[in-house]
């Protein structure tokens, strides 16, 4: 079992178009942020966390042709405007990509993306829309989900369980609920929403990250969605043994972990 970080930037990206690199150093690699987005790999089986802007972009980096299953969190451009990428992964097997989402959000993507899960005009439909529930089966891992508060809507966050391993994939949030501590609780890895240093109206800041982490007692906790005000060097030196930034391509084996 393990996660692959496609993207780990905000809905700007790092650097912001105009070559803004804020506080980034642009010298190192690993500040050079897409769209947030991960895959969830286990026995040959990927599945895709939001289809961000960047995705044909991450997929080719990673070498990744195939996907098993396709989850969105919410319905935000950042992770949603890369959905028709999944087009030519369709074209790869002939078969519609399974597609699950909470009520609210599915609603919303099958209305603005009908052709996706519909077809018309002679083009057949890329996905399959299945609404998700609490607690779910996908390419044989178990899902559980809970909604988080994501300003004035919410998002989507995921637990995936395999055996004794666990990858808790929590971002756009703006505040921790008890429910999101009792899910997350004891997992092996935390990939947690942290936009910045300062507190945000919709997202989580550093603090807030850190706060999740150890009130779920997580045994390794990575940042992801952060803006360009966050260089990857400066948060490596100042945080905790057990958390650090993420950075696209960044590949978490859990077995490793455990062993």
């Amino acid at each position: 079992m393990r996660a692959i970080l496609l993207g780990t930037g905000t809905s700007g990206g790092v650097p912001r178009i105009g070559n803004d690199w804020g506080e980034c150093d642009p010298s190192n690699p690993r500040n050079r942020r897409t769209r947030v987005s991960i895959i969830v790999e286990q026995g040959g089986q990927r599945i895709l966390v939001d289809t961000s802007p960047d995705l044909r972009h991450q997929l080719l980096a990673q070498d990744i042709g195939t996907l098993d299953a396709v989850i969105w969190t919410h319905d935000h451009a950042d992770h949603t405007h890369g959905i028709d990428d999944l087009r030519a992964l369709y074209h790869r097997t002939r078969k519609p990509i399974p597609g699950f989402a909470k009520d609210y959000t599915l609603q919303s993507l099958v209305s603005r993306f009908d052709y996706v899960f519909a077809g018309g005009d002679g083009y057949p439909a890329t996905v399959s829309a299945t609404p998700l529930g609490d607690t779910q089966r996908v390419c044989g891992l178990t899902v559980r989900t809970v909604d988080q508060p994501h300003g004035p809507v919410l998002s989507t966050g995921l637990r995936f369980d395999h055996h004794e391993l666990s990858i808790v994939y929590a971002t756009d949030f703006s505040h921790i609920t008890d429910d999101m501590v009792a899910l997350y609780r004891g997992c092996d890895l935390l990939i947690t929403d942290c936009l910045r240093l300062e507190k945000h109206p919709t997202h989580a800041s550093l603090d807030m990250a850190l706060d999740l982490a150890r009130r779920t007692s997580a045994r390794h906790t990575i940042l992801t969605h952060m803006d360009k005000s966050l260089d990857y060097a400066a948060l490596c030196a100042e945080l905790p043994d057990d958390v650090e930034p993420g950075y696209d391509g960044l590949v978490i084996d859990l077995d490793r972990m455990a062993a």
